[in-house]
């Protein structure tokens, strides 16, 4: 019998776009949360916030993937993930499924595409309706600009 390696991810919409980031860095998934801006920092850094006695960053998910603020204003819904002990706050659109998906079926990202989508992806997945790009929370993280301050080491 051969094994098969999989992996969960929670899916979440983002600009019309399906995407999915593994479940075993997913902390949380919240509300829309109140945000305290924060002077200073790069535009992918929306503020910080409260969770349950946590001073929490909380990143802009359209505007580290180049996209604009939602349309409506709203500040969607939020993934919270860890990340060498820090928790970060994702601000996306609506939280999908979780998703248990082949590890052979990923495709990585064609190489006409931006580097700044390699820069962040870690693979695409082809689902019957739909594609899903998989992203590298420690990448996305890092293309947030914010660990020039070395809140986590060892990002490249």
């Amino acid at each position: 019998m051969t094994h098969v390696k999989s992996n969960e991810y929670l899916t979440f919409m983002l600009a019309g776009q399906l995407f999915g980031v593994s479940v075993l860095q997913v902390n949380d998934v919240l509300r829309s949360q109140k945000t305290t801006r924060t002077p200073l920092a790069p535009p992918t850094i929306a503020g910080i916030m409260n969770l349950r006695g946590r001073i929490v960053t909380v990143i802009d998910v359209r505007r580290c993937l180049n996209q604009s603020p939602a349309s409506d204003g709203s500040g969607g819904m939020s993934v919270v993930v860890e990340q060498n002990g820090e928790l970060f706050s994702l601000i996306i659109d609506a939280v999908g499924d979780v998703l248990t998906l082949d590890e052979d079926n990923i495709e990585p990202i064609p190489p006409t595409l931006d580097a700044a989508w390699s820069a962040v992806a870690a693979g695409v997945y082809k689902l019957p309706d739909q594609l899903l790009v998989t992203l590298d929370v420690k990448k996305l993280l890092a293309s947030a600009q914010f660990y020039e301050n070395s809140l986590v080491e060892g990002v490249a």
